[in-house]
């Protein structure tokens, strides 16, 4: 683990490690100049959610074996981008977030007390 920090200002959190997720494939919703998409919401995914992300052209149920990909299912715990978050939020399909393990940088995009309205972490559980 890093010195990120989540959006709580702690000590960023292990989103996954099964299925293993994060860009840097750590477990972890870390970011970086490489990760155009910023990788950094923490969410549970939900089927409705991922419905919503294969019509947007990112299909992430379907297993892709050559670049080591098992396809997701709901319940699964995946670092999400930023601005999918923030689509699926418009349209009232976002998944629940895990504010622990959700990196501060999300933080420049959303307020905290719209992410607090998905918690399934912190006093909103």
């Amino acid at each position: 683990m890093t010195n990120s920090l989540n959006v709580l200002d702690g000590p960023l959190q292990s989103c996954s490690t099964e299925p293993m997720t994060g860009f840097f494939r750590n477990g972890c919703c870390e970011t970086g100049p490489s990760d155009r998409g910023r990788h950094i919401v923490c969410v549970v995914l939900t089927d409705d959610f991922l419905e919503f992300s294969k019509t947007q052209g990112n299909d992430l149920s379907t297993p892709m074996p050559q670049f080591n990909f098992p396809g997701l299912k709901a319940g699964d715990q995946w670092c999400l981008c930023m601005e999918r978050w923030r689509e699926a939020h418009k349209v009232g399909k976002a998944p629940k977030v895990v504010l622990a393990a959700t990196h501060q940088i999300a933080l420049e995009r959303v307020q905290l007390s719209v992410l607090e309205q998905f918690a399934i972490d912190g006093d909103n559980t």
